[in-house]
């Protein structure tokens, strides 16, 4: 939610509530961006010129930086690490380099794969696949379908990656990929592996669970592209290893994205970890509903209800109490 608030679409969003002259200024910089962005490209270009900015600022960058902090100051990078020096990355160079060499070979074929999807699907539809217009998005609008595109992004990673990625019944070729692959560093993985798959498990795990509830919903591209980019920040701090991510609910994402890799692939399949524990999949300690009650109890909800509550019915309390001394004094007149 911090990361949302952030963004400069956001000043839009809120701009009925907030009536700040920055509030105006950001709201009129960004629509006239948007508006010369619109009316100077193709849609298709917008699309993926907006995704790899995305990708490399939110996934490929932070990931080099915790590696370079990994590799260069590790006694550290032990002490903040889910399951300590067997969460730090190899030390050897030569592997390293071949680990971002998948990585940056996988982000192309995403690259070309959503090229090929949006290009051949706008063709069938005479239409861009994602609205790209100069009329932004409503803010009921945009967390409506935030909501519907995260609950089916749950739905297809947990679904995927349990009977596609760790079921050697099902489908035994994808699962001997992905374990030798994405589960070759044993113990809490570092972020550079969130890319460094196997191409067929990878596009599988981290695309088609972004990109199908999408062009099925078709929603605006600022929409798609505020789904993304949540969806990247989160995979690319829970597959971080580190135990002092901020915000309870995306620290315990990340300790059950750990337990995933140090089991092997016993549990922990969804994103979140609702199906998980929906499903009786939860490896480790903890599971999200643990998460939930740690969030309401940073944030005293409990007590907030209480409070509100309490005042609740100390407020008709003194409204009858007022009405019966009304009633008396008109009594008595």
């Amino acid at each position: 939610m911090d990361v949302l608030l952030s963004l400069p679409i956001v000043s839009y969003f809120f701009s009925t509530s907030l009536t700040s002259w920055s509030t105006s200024l950001n709201l009129l910089f960004f629509y006239m961006t948007w508006s010369t962005l619109v009316l100077s490209h193709s849609p298709l270009r917008i699309e993926l010129i907006g995704l790899t900015a995305i990708r490399t600022v939110l996934w490929l960058i932070p990931s080099l930086v915790f590696l370079l902090f990994d590799t260069l100051v590790p006694s550290i990078a032990e002490s903040i690490k889910h399951t300590g020096a067997s969460a730090l990355p190899p030390r050897d160079a030569a592997y390293l380099f071949r680990t971002l060499g998948l990585a940056l070979l996988n982000l192309g074929l995403e690259f070309a794969v959503e090229s090929g999807l949006s290009l051949g699907l706008t063709m069938a539809i005479g239409s861009p696949i994602f609205h790209t217009s100069t009329t932004l998005p409503l803010p009921w609008q945009l967390i409506k379908q935030l909501a519907l595109l995260f609950a089916a992004r749950e739905v297809l990673t947990y679904y995927i990656h349990r009977y596609l990625l760790h079921s050697s019944q099902r489908s035994p070729r994808i699962t001997r990929l992905h374990k030798r692959f994405a589960h070759s560093h044993r113990g809490a993985p570092y972020s550079l592996l969130l890319a460094a798959d196997h191409p067929v498990p990878f596009l599988l795990h981290r695309f088609v669970p972004l990109y199908l509830p999408a062009a099925a919903l078709r929603p605006h591209v600022l929409v798609y592209f505020v789904f993304v980019a949540l969806a990247t920040l989160e995979e690319t701090l829970a597959m971080s290893g580190y135990s002092v991510v901020p915000g309870i609910m995306i620290r315990g994402v990340t300790r059950r994205c750990s337990a995933h890799y140090s089991s092997g692939g016993r549990g922990n399949y969804g994103a979140w970890g609702l199906l998980d524990w929906a499903l009786g999949t939860s490896a480790g300690r903890g599971d999200v509903m643990d998460d939930v009650r740690d969030e309401a109890d940073k944030h005293a909800i409990k007590e907030r209800g209480g409070n509100m509550v309490q005042n609740g019915i100390d407020g008709l309390r003194r409204s009858g109490r007022n009405r019966k001394s009304r009633r008396v004094d008109s009594d008595d007149q």
